[in-house]
């Protein structure tokens, strides 16, 4: 242990004990690391097999690929995210050391068990994950009674759900198509991030660029919310893809007037907070795609990894940067390497969703420069943020 002397008001320095070794005191540092280093290994191997260099299949097939990047990969940064959050919204402590140590060991667990004979055992890992956080999450936004956030905990819960459904859909247990159940689960990590885009990307904007003057209007709220939802139900109305396309284009129109209202072009000199702005552009793209893709204009693939590679890897790339900043105490300020990493994440979704528009004959090699660029941008973050996420705050302060 480290002894650390801390001022409190009126009264002497006062040694305070601070773990040397930091990784389990609060929950953005073990599965940030985990996410980043797992999405690294992971998209590589992928891509080895895509691309038939690695023998012996690394994952049974695309559909796996899809459920480790969900579950393994995006699942672990939203729960680092709201385990760290919740202490923050509710002012109560969310677990560390052991109990927290232990639930990342159960996401290990779920890794590890996808590539084994016992499929049973994967599944109930799997799903046991995010039951285990919604439950974590669940104490102290009870005590604290803060309603507002109660949903976070119903999300975690039907993520645990759809895992099992997709488990059992992989291994045919049910007559239900696994695309099916990760679509689901895809639908779900779209509407967390349209509704947590709202709240932190206009005060994120203000807080970080001077006179930005982000807005957001209460009407356009409810239409982006409610389009997002809306465009859910239209994927399953059963022979109308025409009904999921308009749906998708009017929600494409609602969400590029809401960022419209944070004023992007403000934040050009300040990379923290325009990789933000950028990622929610990739929602837009997805959803204009969608609506195209429903029109027979474009492949459905390309809809889907605007999703994938561009909402989502340049959200989370972004959120985990900004957030292992500020907790822990360091500026609000990207370096070299940060800013790196965010360009190689938006190269790698501009290479696997417009390089095959551009260059039809050349796909596998768009998919393989794609999976190349994301293995940098998250084995980047991982060497980068190693010291940051295992030692103490620079400020003394737990967490």
């Amino acid at each position: 242990m480290d002894e650390l002397q801390l001022k409190r008001p009126g009264k002497a320095a006062v040694p305070v004990a601070v773990p040397a070794f930091a990784l389990w005191q609060l929950g953005f540092r073990p599965f940030y690391l985990l996410a980043s280093i797992f999405s690294a290994i992971s998209v590589g191997l992928w891509t080895l097999q895509y691309s038939g260099w690695l023998e012996g299949a690394y994952l049974k097939g695309p559909l796996w690929h899809g459920h480790e990047m969900l579950f393994g990969y995006t699942l672990a940064v939203i729960v680092g995210f709201l385990l760290t959050a919740v202490r923050n919204w509710t002012g109560l402590p969310t677990p560390a050391g052991a109990p927290l140590a232990a639930l990342a060991a159960l996401w290990v667990l779920g890794r590890i068990l996808v590539f084994t004979p016992w499929s049973l055992a994967a599944a109930l890992a799997n799903a046991a994950f995010p039951f285990a956080a919604a439950a974590m999450i669940a104490a102290p936004i009870a005590r604290s009674r803060n309603r507002r956030n109660y949903f976070f905990i119903a999300l975690l819960v039907l993520f645990g759900l759809i895992a099992l459904a997709t488990h059992a859909a992989l291994n045919g247990v049910v007559d239900v198509s696994p695309l099916f159940t990760l679509q689901l689960a895809l639908d779900l990590v779209l509407f967390i991030m349209v509704v947590m885009a709202g709240r932190v990307v206009p005060m994120f904007t203000n807080n970080g660029v001077p006179g930005a003057n982000a807005t957001r209007r209460p009407w356009i709220e409810r239409l982006a919310l409610g389009s997002i939802i809306a465009l859910f139900l239209a994927d399953h109305v059963p022979a109308m893809p025409a009904l999921a396309g308009a749906v998708a284009l009017v929600a494409a129109i609602v969400h590029a007037g809401r960022l419209a209202l944070w004023q992007s072009w403000r934040t050009l000199r300040t990379p923290l907070v325009w990789v933000l702005h950028l990622a929610y552009a990739w929602i837009v793209i997805h959803l204009l795609l969608r609506a195209l893709a429903a029109a027979g204009w474009v492949a459905e693939p390309l809809a889907l990894h605007a999703l994938t590679l561009g909402a989502i890897g340049v959200l989370t790339i972004g959120m985990i940067t900004r957030t292992a900043r500020g907790h822990t105490a360091r500026p609000l300020k990207a370096d070299g390497y940060e800013t790196a990493a965010y360009l190689l994440v938006c190269a790698a979704a501009l290479a696997r969703v417009f390089g095959p528009m551009l260059l039809p004959a050349y796909y596998a090699a768009c998919v393989q420069v794609s999976g190349l660029l994301w293995v940098a941008a998250f084995g980047l973050y991982a060497v980068r943020y190693w010291p940051v996420l295992t030692r103490p705050r620079l400020d003394g302060k737990p967490g």
